[in-house]
């Protein structure tokens, strides 16, 4: 593949190679480093050009990417460089293809030796492997290895960000030292010991070295390498790569069931994802396990669904089968994981390590035990000094000219060192992900009577006892946990925060324990990092709160928070009762201002919800017109408060839009995939959006049963379970079923561990047509933890399947 994708900071784009089903190396590209990091400068793609009759593909690209140059929502800093370029590929007989690299004019003198294409080999389809390079060999480490160099000392500038001030300052990323590279040469032949994975890359621009990009970033990957060579422009590289290919190869049959299993009177169905070109459909045999072996229950040829990406899919249907016990279904010489068919399937080990462990984990301020094990040990209880003015942080955070509150840049906000949890793999905290959190823990509450005790919390000695129940419901103190950071917040500045997060990037990059982040003390910001260009003092290690103004956010903050006072209000009716005022007061001051249709009803349903006021009501259906073209989104949320809006024709009206927009979603269970749901990921993949989606839909069965198939959300469930696209058909939660997702992208990754109960992204999409998930914990686009969703939703669906299949409760 050429240039078909377009995420370079995540391994997806440039010259990318597939060996028999697998992708192997990708990025082939110019780069300004040996290795770059995440915040390296990336070119801007211009354009690109098939040309049918030499079979060529052509990309044009330059540095530097002016929309990214300092500003924007992850800012790069780029050097002082303009460089523009085209890389060339072409079939050659055989397997092989040609790299060209063509400059439009040649590199700068003090650039020279520094520039270089870089093709990128992902680690973890080498380790232990053979590499051989002009007459050196060796094997692929499991970890970086030195020798270590000191960089050139006529390395140019090129720089990562310190958010201190608007515009810098900057640190030299060419200060970190450098790997001695593997080996160095004209020839490189990888993987000489695997037929599958043996390829071979030869230059005749010049020599190649083969780096271990981890050792300046964890996250790095191997690295073919050739600097481009002074004064050169057309051909200034030339490569020929010829990856090995098996004859006849063909790719093996999937077998895509439930990671867990199904209830008795559960649909179930088999998806058999096959190579495009296989034409021998034998039969699939669904087997029993019992203590003699496998017991045949039933043998069908699947039928045929269609092709779907770059496969042909096949599905069987078993829903007949409703004994109790444990299956699997057998197919082209290959059998599935088992699963189990039982009513009691959703009712333990599927839901719970999501509340039992990963919530527990994600906890901030507190310290959290595991019996023998610390999660984490007590952390930023430094917190929150007011960010400063008019930054535009390196992960997203953006401040104007004023803090829109009483605090000054630097000053320490009160209230904020408590309550919240870290945000999936770094430990920053955003007010729409703690939002979401305690509105799903709030609606499993009522929806589900979860009432659930596993855990002690201690918010008074800031302890977490995992496994040690405390006799208090462990739904409803992790709501708690969650507004004590949002309403602290919010009683301090009279607003909600924008976010919480560290001021460093080398905080940021921080893997491991969250105590390590910050020392947890307060310090005045003398005893810091100096001065920023106003003058004002920069502290050493404590984390900066955000503001925003934002009605639309306020809005949605503003149905949590309601939601949750509702939750609240037996345990903690004062505190319920302060969460409701702030709930109603945001909504009062953000709806004249907001522009977000769904954000407003969802306000507006979630207060009626908590107080019965009808003026609320009349709000909603004052807003029919607005309702009525955004069903989708804004239709579901009334469904909990349908009996509390007297406008019989409002109603009426309402049903007729919602029964027309089901009836499309039933086409597309058909049509848009042989999982029952849209598959259509964007850069990460598309699990949390089904998820999120299936939490749509319930609602909409909820409020609409006679126009909702219920599978529309028992498919997204599924879908999370292992019933996905692409090989590895890993449940995306951690720890639950029979394979599952035990190397992801949490606090823990550099270990190449996960957290019970994290939910991956999952399966992304390879551009044009291919599915994959990796079992690599640094890509975040694909087994990345996610806190305001990714988490509870799923929570959500495995409570809803037990209540619609099996024995119900949360028992």
């Amino acid at each position: 593949m050429v240039f078909n994708d377009y995420y370079p900071e995540g391994h997806q784009t440039g010259v990318t190679i597939i060996q028999h089903g697998k992708r192997v190396a990708a990025n082939g590209d110019i780069r300004l480093e040996p290795s770059p990091g995440q915040w390296s400068a990336m070119p801007k793609t211009v354009t690109r050009n098939v040309d049918r009759a030499t079979n060529t593909i052509s990309q044009t690209l330059t540095f530097p990417n002016p929309e990214a140059n300092r500003k924007g929502f992850n800012p790069v800093f780029y050097p002082n460089i303009d460089v523009n370029y085209k890389v060339r590929v072409t079939p050659l007989a055989g397997n092989s293809f040609r790299i060209n690299v063509d400059l439009d004019k040649p590199i700068p003198a003090e650039w020279v030796g520094k520039i270089g294409f870089n093709f990128e080999l992902l680690p973890i389809h080498y380790w232990g492997k053979s590499f051989l390079m002009d007459g050196q060999s060796g094997i692929f480490p499991r970890q970086p290895n030195g020798p270590v160099v000191a960089p050139a000392a006529d390395a140019p500038k090129v720089e990562v960000p310190v958010p201190v001030q608007p515009n810098g300052p900057v640190t030299d990323l060419n200060t970190e030292p450098e790997g001695v590279a593997l080996a160095t040469g004209r020839k490189l032949v990888v993987a000489a010991d695997d037929d599958q994975q043996r390829m071979t890359f030869q230059s005749s621009s010049g020599a190649m070295e083969l780096i271990d990009g981890r050792l300046n970033h964890n996250n790095g990957w191997f690295i073919v390498r050739e600097p481009i060579p002074a004064g050169k422009t057309t051909n200034a590289l030339e490569w020929v790569v010829t990856p090995h290919v098996q004859p006849n190869w063909k790719y093996e049959p999937v077998i895509q069931v439930s990671q867990v299993g199904y209830a008795p009177n559960q649909p179930k169905k088999a998806v058999f994802e096959l190579d495009p070109s296989d034409a021998n459909v034998g039969p699939a045999t669904l087997y029993r396990l019992t203590e003699n072996g496998r017991e045949q229950v039933m043998q069908g040829v699947p039928q045929q669904w269609g092709d779907f990406l770059r496969y042909k899919y096949r599905t069987l249907d078993f829903s007949n089968v409703t004994q109790p016990g444990m299956y699997v279904v057998s197919y082209g010489g290959k059998s599935s994981h088992p699963f189990k068919i039982g009513a009691d399937v959703y009712s333990r080990h599927v839901w719970q390590p999501t509340l039992e462990v990963f919530l527990p984990a994600q906890m901030c301020h507190m310290r959290v035990h595991q019996k023998y094990r610390v999660w984490h040990a007590h952390d930023h209880l430094d917190d929150a000094l007011m960010a400063p003015t008019n930054l535009n942080h390196f992960d997203g955070y953006a401040s104007g000219p004023s803090t829109l509150t009483k605090y000054k840049p630097y000053e320490l906000v009160p209230g904020l060192d408590a309550g919240g949890w870290h945000d999936a793999g770094d430990y920053d905290m955003r007010v729409e992900s703690q939002i979401g959190t305690m509105w799903l823990l709030a609606k499993m509450v009522e929806e589900f009577g979860l009432d659930y005790d596993a855990t002690t919390i201690d918010q008074k000695r800031k302890l977490v006892e995992i496994h040690t129940p405390d006799g208090k419901n462990d739904a409803v103190q992790q709501l708690e946990h969650g507004l004590l950071s949002v309403m602290g917040g919010y009683r301090s500045m009279g607003r909600l925060y924008r976010g919480i997060i560290e001021p460093t990037h080398r905080q940021y990059v921080m893997l491991g324990q969250a105590e390590n982040q910050s020392d947890n003390v307060w310090r005045k910001p003398v005893e810091g990092l100096g001065k920023d260009a106003s003058g004002n003092p920069i502290p050493f290690d404590d984390r900066w709160v955000f503001t925003e103004d934002n009605p639309n956010r306020e809005l949605y903050a503003a149905a949590g928070l309601a939601a949750s006072a509702r939750v609240m209000k037996a345990s903690n009716p004062a505190f319920a009762a302060e969460t409701l005022a702030a709930a109603r007061d945001l909504t009062a001051k953000a709806m004249p201002r907001g522009k977000s249709v769904q954000n407003k009803v969802f306000a507006l349903a979630e207060l009626l919800h908590a107080t019965g006021d009808q003026a609320y009501a009349r709000q909603i259906v004052a807003m029919e017109k607005d309702i009525l073209g955004n069903i989708e989104d804004s239709a579901w949320r009334l469904a909990p408060v349908l009996g509390q809006i007297r406008d019989a024709g409002f109603k009426r009206r309402l049903d007729a839009a919602v029964a027309a927009y089901q009836a499309t979603v039933k086409q597309s269970a058909r049509t848009d995939s042989p999982y029952g749901v849209p598959y259509k990921p964007d850069i990460w993949g598309a699990g949390w959006t089904i998820q999120e989606r299936g939490v749509r839909q319930y609602f909409f069965h909820k409020g609409w049963p006679q126009h909702t198939d219920p599978q529309s959300w028992v498919s997204a469930l599924n879908f999370v379970l292992g019933v996905h696209p692409g090989e590895n058909t890993n449940s995306f939660v951690s720890g639950v079923g029979a394979k599952s997702a035990t190397v992801a992208y949490g606090t823990n990754r550099a270990d190449f561990s996960y957290i019970p109960g994290g939910v991956i992204s999952g399966t992304a999409l390879i551009r044009p047509d291919l599915p994959e998930l990796k079992e690599w914990p640094f890509f975040w686009q694909q087994t990345e933890y996610v806190m305001g969703g990714g988490e509870t939703n799923y929570m959500f669906l495995a409570l809803a399947a037990d209540r619609l299949y099996g024995k119900g409760g949360a028992q």
